[in-house]
């Protein structure tokens, strides 16, 4: 861009201010060129020749809305508690695109953040457990969790990160993984409201049963915030269900809700087997009485009624049964595959490990036909197992509560893909923990601001980080321009109240 003046038939060229590659480069140079051209009473003032500033230079970007929203989430969650910039600046890239802490200035410079050194960072690890970050971080998370809602509901899930690493040490052990890996792992607890929102994060050694993650985190959780004897619900998968894990829960004063597994049906479903055959209606749900322990017999069969259960029962928990036609479509096409699946492993046209419905003998394999016909009895059917009694929750409200675990699914789902918790880079147990403090920081940012503006975390980002701020030096004097507002960046500010250009309020 220049400046030029028409003398006779021709332009001259009065100053060169500088080329512009973008929207917000082009409306800089445009301001800048106003200006002088305005400058003095409409004079023309190019101070040309006598300023050795006059060349034009782009001294700073930045993606000002992105930077200004996390710091907004930041704030009013309370976490400047931590006077630590570097620990912002870690838990900043990682919202924006998670990589390891050597790569995290690199992350925060294409934003316009100056990092922080390497090594401040690597410290500001060490800090984490020795200044207890990880308790701020929960302690705000809890004042804004009671402020927001109730904390009658929580909803709790475990997940497996791995390490890409040769050899295991105290934490990190090769244990169960759903994905089959023979990496070292770890098991993550994740403790959040009925909204998603994060309250409680632990870890434990990878070949840690996940069965027992969820008392262990409960008992941190209530200790944290001195609410033990509190009325609360805890929801939880089937994964959880585990007699111990029932009963230290109940011991502790703790109302749950755990999924059952379909296997434990025909016990449950005794009476109305017996009276009414495999027959279910649409919608169709079953309040009964599961036993606590394997061998005890807690339904009559002689009884047509389903039992009630009560608390002073220590014999049973209440169970809860519910059929959809909906589920039975899906449970048979789903068996029909394993089915499918099962005879080809028999026939030698496809090699399987341990396939579901095929028995092996000395003589060799053959269809588990019994055992077909028992699973296609329970199509439909999904359980639910309580220590809440029906005077306090009736069964649909027991479903109600247990459905909302999606929550959870979806914090995990942030905290691996959107936030990419794994693979970790960090090797120490404290690295590890401070790790885990980052993304418990960041998940709750994340999910604030997706609340906020009912966007997911990686819209937000990627609506955001494009819009730049440039600051372009020209004689001396800096001047600035922003990119444009799109109508998703605009939107994202005005829900969060951000003053910005297309909110007609001054920034």
């Amino acid at each position: 861009m220049q400046i030029a003046a028409k003398q006779g038939r021709r332009d001259k060229v009065l100053e060169h201010l500088g080329s512009a590659h973008t929207d917000s480069e082009l409306a800089a140079l445009l301001e800048t060129a106003r200006e002088k051209l305005l400058a003095g009473q409409q004079q023309l003032d190019l101070d040309l020749g006598t300023n050795t500033g006059g060349a034009s230079m782009i001294t700073g970007k930045r993606s000002r809305w992105l930077i200004e929203v996390i710091d907004t989430a930041w704030r009013r969650l309370g976490f400047d508690v931590i006077d630590n910039e570097a620990f912002f600046q870690l838990v900043a890239a990682r919202i924006v695109e998670a990589t390891s802490v050597a790569d995290t200035g690199r992350v925060l410079g294409e934003i316009g953040i100056a990092p922080a050194h390497r090594n401040t960072f690597v410290r500001t690890l060490r800090r984490c457990t020795a200044h207890g970050y990880r308790d701020h971080v929960a302690q705000r998370c809890f004042e804004h969790a009671a402020a927001a809602g109730d904390l009658n509901l929580l909803l709790y899930d475990v997940t497996t990160l791995y390490f890409e690493a040769e050899k295991e040490d105290d934490l990190r052990k090769v244990g169960f993984s759903k994905e089959r890996r023979v990496d070292p792992q770890i098991v993550v607890g994740l403790l959040v409201d009925r909204n998603g929102f994060p309250l409680e994060i632990g870890c434990f050694e990878g070949n840690h049963a996940e069965t027992h993650t969820i008392v262990p985190i409960v008992r941190q959780f209530q200790k944290r915030h001195d609410i033990e004897g509190v009325e609360m619900v805890i929801a939880a998968d089937a994964g959880m269900l585990s007699a111990a894990n029932l009963k230290d829960l109940d011991a502790a004063g703790l109302k749950f809700i755990v999924g059952s597994r379909v296997m434990k049906a025909p016990s449950d479903l005794a009476s109305h087997f017996h009276w009414n055959g495999d027959v279910f209606t649409d919608g169709q749900v079953i309040d009964t009485v599961t036993p606590r322990h394997a061998k005890s017999v807690v339904n009559d069969i002689a009884r047509r009624a389903e039992p009630v259960w009560e608390p002073a029962d220590t014999s049973a928990w209440r169970a809860i049964w519910a059929y959809s036609t909906k589920r039975a479509v899906r449970d048979n096409q789903t068996l029909n595959a394993q089915e499918e699946r099962a005879k080809s492993v028999i026939d030698g046209t496809r090699a399987a490990r341990s396939p579901r419905f095929v028995k092996t003998t000395t003589k060799g394999k053959t269809l588990d036909t019994d055992g077909i016909a028992r699973a296609r009895s329970l199509v439909g059917l999904k359980g639910y197992v309580s220590n809440v009694p029906v005077s306090l929750m009736n069964p649909r409200e027991v479903m109600t509560k247990y459905h909302d675990l999606w929550q959870v699914e979806q914090s995990f789902r942030m905290s691996k893909t959107d936030l990419r918790a794994r693979p970790i880079f960090s090797h120490k147990r404290d690295s590890i923990e401070a790790h885990l403090t980052i993304v418990f920081a960041a998940l709750a940012i994340s999910r604030y601001l997706q609340a906020e503006t009912g966007m997911s975390i990686r819209k937000i980002v990627r609506s955001l980080r494009p819009l730049q701020e440039i600051t372009v030096t020209i004689a001396g004097h800096e001047h600035t321009a922003l990119d444009p507002l799109t109508d998703d960046a605009a939107s994202i500010l005005d829900s969060l109240e951000i003053p910005n250009p297309r909110s007609g309020l001054a920034h």
